[in-house]
């Protein structure tokens, strides 16, 4: 191992006997480093060759794990089989009724096999050396094909130095005036798939909050964090089934399902069911919004928040699929959290 990894390997085990109950991703911001170098100089860890996409594909003989995908301030955790993993280019699909995500793996670079005190897992960072997406092996888990993947895998020089790169950085918002604002509104108006919004901020150049201010009327409405809550917490009560958004550069993990055990733990919010892991940052939103995006399928009704930069931090829907209407119950909960002459009328 070179001096600087070694050096960081010190430094690192000291914080961890000084802090033993600081996770690691809060562990590099203290040590002015990457989560991935850390990991990469923790005992247990074996680099793996960074051929993303090959290993992608050998994680369905790993048979049922826990995917996990975070931000800065929410951690989506979901149990089940991944099945079957599509790429196609730089986007890879995995569509289960239990691990369902969005790759884009332009972002990936560094690939992991961690053995954190028994507990195995895969882990994926991006160039900038951020965690993207990582694979937990459960008790009903094929370890023999988790070994058997990481000796196919396994780097051969497991001393070799990240590459941190800088990722580019946001686009700077618009003054709302040098946007054609009617063109805009009669863009949002014509949709019809919600996976055209995003194309559509693109063509305009307005950012994902500029969009909520600039949306046609009764298409949007702010929030405040009690209701997000009153409207999660009646979910629960009626065993609604919904749709949670939980993304970084990298990945997009969704659960579809209900969110039954609510609990609150000092700022985090959370979701704790059998099957579904939230942990919400509560205290890190700095707005939320309910939003309507038209479809062929009729309206779409989200709930959105975000952080104080202006990244999503999560979304949620009503269960749902292309062809079929949105859940009138979810419709329903929305409307009775909020004031009659705040219903976004259809």
């Amino acid at each position: 191992m070179d001096s600087t990894k070694a050096s960081l390997r010190e430094k690192y085990n000291t914080f961890k006997t000084q802090h033993p109950k600081v996770r690691i991703r809060d562990a590099a911001k203290e040590l002015g480093v990457t989560e991935a170098e850390l990991v990469a100089v923790s005992t247990g860890t074996i680099q793996l060759r960074r051929e993303i996409e090959e290993i992608l594909k050998e994680v369905p003989s790993l048979g049922y794990v826990m995917a996990l995908t975070r931000n800065d301030f929410a951690v989506h955790e979901r149990k089940g089989e991944y099945r079957k993993v599509g790429v196609n280019g730089h986007v890879g699909l995995v569509v289960n009724p239990d691990i369902d995500l969005r790759l884009f793996l332009n972002a990936w670079k560094f690939a992991f096999s961690v053995n954190e005190n028994g507990r195995k897992s895969l882990q994926f960072f991006g160039k900038d050396g951020e965690a993207v997406h990582k694979i937990y092996l459960q008790d009903q888990s094929n370890e023999e094909a988790y070994n058997q993947l990481v000796a196919n895998f396994k780097a051969e020089d497991q001393e070799e130095s990240l590459v941190i790169e800088d990722t580019p950085g946001k686009m700077d918002e618009k003054p709302d005036n040098e946007i054609d604002v009617d063109a805009f509104k009669a863009a949002w108006l014509a949709l019809k798939d919600t996976h055209e919004f995003h194309g559509m901020l693109r063509k305009f150049g307005v950012t994902r909050t500029q969009a909520m201010r600039l949306a046609p009327d009764r298409h949007t409405h702010k929030i405040d964090l009690g209701v997000l809550k009153s409207i999660l917490e009646a979910v629960s009560a009626r065993s609604l089934e919904i749709m949670v958004f939980i993304g970084n550069k990298g990945c997009i993990q969704i659960h579809t399902g209900q969110a039954k055990r609510l609990l609150q733990t000092g700022p985090w919010f959370n979701v704790l069911d059998p099957e579904f892991n939230m942990h919400l940052r509560e205290d890190a939103i700095e707005n939320i919004w309910v939003v309507k995006k038209p479809t062929d399928d009729g309206h779409v009704t989200s709930i959105e928040a975000y952080d104080a930069a202006g990244d999503i931090i999560v979304q949620f829907f009503g269960k749902r699929k292309p062809g079929i209407p949105e859940r009138e119950d979810w419709r329903k909960v929305i409307a009775d959290s909020m004031n009659a002459d705040q219903l976004l009328e259809a």
